[in-house]
This record gives C-alpha cells, sequence and structure tokens, in this order.
C-alpha cells in the first residue's frame, strides 16, 4: 500500500516540474519489504530537463512542509526526494548525475536558504536497481520504460564508494551505518539489495557469535522494539563488529578495499 506521504511528495513534484516531469517511483524500504517505523519514504522522479533556482526553490520548501519530525504540517516520515534528468542516467554511465537531493540530514541548510545543486552520484546506482525491482510509479509509466538496468559491476562499485563516509558517521548514526554496512555485505555476495532488517538477519547468519549482538540491536531500533540508544558496554562492541564486516566486504571486492 502506497503512503499518503508518497503521493503527497508525488504531487509536489508534479506541481512544481508540469509537463516536464516524466515519472515519479518508490524505492527503499516501501519496496524491500514494506516501510518500518524508522524508514523513510524514497522517492526517485525523471525529469526532461534540469530544475530551474525557481523550481529548486519550490520543491525544498513543499517538501520543508511534510518531511520530518520538525515537517511544517505536523510530524510525519522523512522524505527523501530526488530528482533525475533523464538524459543523465539513459543511456547509463557511471557516475551518473543527480539533479536534486532532498533529505532530512540536509534540512538545515535548506532552511538556511541553500537549494540543492547537480552533482555526481554514485548512490544512484542501488538506488536505480531499487527503483526498477519495486516496480511502483507513483506517475508515470513503468520505470523500466524509462531507466536502464544498472550493471552489477557499476552497482558494486557505487555501493562501496561510500564506505569511508559511513565510517565518518558511525559514532553519530550508529544504528543506520551498522545496518547500511550489512546491506553492502549481502548485496556483494549475494547480488540482490534486501531491506536494512533483511541484510541484519542474513549478516547475523554469517558473522561470529560475538558480533551478533550489534547487528541485533541496531535491527532491533530499526523495526521500532526498542529506543535509539547504545549502552557503553554494547557501543564499545560496535567497531569489531563493523571491522568484521569489513573484512567479508574486503574479500567480496575485486581487488580488494576497492573503497580506499
Amino acid at each position: 500500500m502506497i503512503s499518503q506521504q508518497a503521493h503527497d511528495v508525488a504531487a509536489l513534484v508534479r506541481a512544481v516540474l508540469g509537463t516536464d516531469l516524466i515519472g515519479a517511483y518508490l524505492h527503499g524500504s516501501a519496496v524491500l519489504g514494506g516501510l518500518r517505523p524508522r524508514s523513510d519514504v524514497d522517492v526517485l522522479a525523471v525529469s526532461r530537463r534540469s530544475a530551474t533556482p525557481e523550481q529548486r526553490h519550490r520543491l525544498v520548501d513543499g517538501l520543508l512542509d511534510i518531511s520530518g519530525r520538525r515537517a511544517r504540517r505536523g510530524p510525519d516520515r522523512p522524505v527523501e526526494l530526488i530528482v533525475v534528468v533523464l538524459a543523465d542516467v539513459r543511456p547509463w554511465r557511471y557516475p551518473p548525475t543527480c539533479d536534486f537531493l532532498y533529505g532530512e540530514w540536509l534540512r538545515d541548510r535548506y532552511e538556511r536558504g541553500e537549494l540543492p545543486q547537480p552533482a555526481p552520484s554514485p548512490d544512484l546506482a542501488p538506488l536505480l536497481t531499487m527503483a526498477l525491482a519495486g516496480d511502483t510509479p507513483l506517475f508515470g509509466p513503468p520505470p523500466a520504460d524509462l531507466l536502464d538496468p544498472v550493471p552489477p559491476a557499476d552497482l558494486r562499485h557505487a555501493i562501496v564508494a561510500g564506505i569511508p563516509g559511513l565510517l565518518a558517521d558511525l559514532a553519530d548514526d550508529t544504528r543506520n551505518v551498522v545496518l547500511t554496512f550489512a546491506r553492502i555485505w549481502v548485496t556483494l555476495a549475494t547480488g540482490e539489495i534486501r531491506s536494512k532488517d533483511a541484510a541484519a538477519d542474513w549478516a547475523m547468519a554469517h558473522l561470529a557469535a560475538e558480533h551478533q549482538p550489534v547487528l541485533a540491536h541496531a535491527k532491533a531500533i530499526y523495526v521500532g522494539q526498542v529506543a535509539e540508544s547504545w549502552d557503553d558496554d554494547l557501543f564499545a562492541r560496535v567497531r569489531p563488529a563493523v571491522d568484521q564486516v569489513l573484512v567479508e566486504i574486503d574479500r567480496l571486492t575485486p581487488g580488494g578495499r576497492g573503497w580506499e
């Protein structure tokens, strides 16, 4: 079932981009087993041309109204909206360009008046893969009518490219980073992109018992079973568990340590 918030995001994009909007699609948790209590609403929009400064301002302003606990209309799920220009992603090439990105982690910048600008984005490789597999249009034709499949080699390259940034965020965004590392591992091992809780289950089945509690706690936070907190003993075990996952990621990365 598509949430009303997802429909609201699609309606905003249609109102701002008008006839330049070709399609809008769900991806992320919504198409990987369903939204969890801490899931974002993830939307990919495909446009005929790059957004104008005025359109960027209107998109940001509308998203500030409806996204996250600080939403102007009242608290709701965080929204991540990505807009790509069709000619930038079809035919496929790596890295693709993201024309517009809104996420709650950028909210303070946007409230100060900054506007998202086009930039190369390796993260689009798994995102487009999820949108294609999820096949959930909010507007427009099926995603396969617009988007080329991402070659497996580019998908692998893209998911390890973000590892340095994830490591830098480990202390401040522990739950999300731990689960993202599990997702990277399972994708490299199986070729599938799984939900964060499913990735945690897979990783726990392949990790030594001493590291499993870290994944289990991160998953419990994600699905809403426990509060988002880490006691000192468990937090001290986070980096050793992540290091072991990195050993496995390294083993599956051609040439080794492709993220360095």
